[in-house]
C-alpha cells in the first residue's frame, strides 16, 4: 500500500491580485501564481521592487484576500475565514519577521517578545517564562531586560525572531530580514534560519537579494506578478 503524500502546510493555487479591476489604471500586482511549500522546508521568495513579492507575502501572512484563486495555509482554505477568524489563524500559525526590527523602544527585549502572548490570552504569570525561553533559543538568554537601544541591529533582529516564535507557530515569514544588516550579521541570522528549520519551522524568505537566496533550499523567482524560470527565462 502507497502511503500518502503529506499535505503542503502553503498551497497557493492560480493565485490573482488585480487592483482597479476594469479600469484604465488597472494593476495586476500577482497574475496566476501557482506553488507549494511543505512543512519544515526553508523557502526564498525572490523578485526586484515592484514584482510582487510583498503582495504575495501579505497574501501568504493573511494579510491580505485575492483577487481570484485560492491559498491554504495548513490545510484551512483562507477565503472561508472571516476577518477575525483569519486574525486568529495568523497568530496561532504565522510568525513575522520584518527588515526594521519594529520592536517597541520603551519596552526591554524580554517584554517586547512578551507581546503576543497577551493577545493570545496566556496567563501573566507564564509569559515572562516563555519569552525568557524563546530568548535564550536565538542566543540573547542574557540581554532580556534590555531595551532596543541598548542592542546592536543582529540582537535586535534576534529579539524580533523570538517574539515571532512565542506562539510556537509553524510558519515563519520574514521580509527582507537581513537588508538593515551588515554581512556578517545577516549571515548570523540567515544561520538562525537554518536551525529554526532544522527544528521543523518552516521558513519563508523574501528578498531581492540574490546572495541571501541561496541559504534556502529552494527559491522560487517572481517578476511582474508572475512566478519565471531565470535559467529558461520562460514565463510559467
Amino acid at each position: 500500500m502507497t502511503a500518502s503524500k503529506p499535505v503542503p502546510i502553503i498551497q497557493v493555487e492560480h493565485l490573482s491580485k488585480i487592483y482597479n479591476a476594469g479600469t484604465p489604471g488597472e494593476v495586476r500586482a500577482l497574475d496566476d501564481v501557482t506553488f507549494d511549500i511543505h512543512g519544515g522546508e526553508f523557502m526564498a521568495i525572490m523578485g526586484p521592487s515592484g514584482s510582487g513579492k510583498s503582495t504575495l507575502m501579505n497574501m501568504i501572512g493573511c494579510l491580505d484576500t485575492p483577487t481570484a484563486g485560492r491559498y491554504l495555509c495548513d490545510g484551512v482554505d483562507v477565503a472561508t475565514l472571516d476577518a477575525e477568524q483569519r486574525a486568529q489563524l495568523r497568530l496561532s500559525k504565522i510568525g513575522f519577521v520584518f527588515q526594521g526590527f519594529h520592536l517597541l523602544p520603551r519596552m526591554s527585549a524580554l517584554e517586547n517578545v512578551m507581546l503576543p502572548l497577551v493577545y493570545a490570552g496566556v496567563p501573566r504569570g507564564e509569559r515572562a517564562a516563555l519569552a525568557e525561553q524563546a530568548l535564550a533559543a536565538v542566543g540573547l538568554g542574557e540581554r532580556g531586560r534590555h531595551r532596543p537601544s541598548e542592542l546592536s541591529g543582529g540582537q535586535q533582529q534576534r529579539v524580533a525572531i523570538a517574539r515571532a516564535l512565542i506562539n510556537s507557530p509553524p510558519i515563519l515569514l520574514a521580509d527582507e530580514p537581513t537588508g538593515a544588516l551588515d554581512s556578517r550579521t545577516g549571515e548570523e541570522i540567515l544561520a538562525l534560519f537554518k536551525r529554526l528549520r532544522d527544528d521543523g519551522h518552516t521558513v519563508i524568505l523574501i528578498t531581492h537579494d540574490a546572495h541571501v537566496a541561496e541559504h534556502a533550499d529552494r527559491t522560487i523567482h517572481i517578476r511582474d506578478g508572475r512566478l519565471f524560470d531565470p535559467a529558461s527565462e520562460v514565463t510559467r
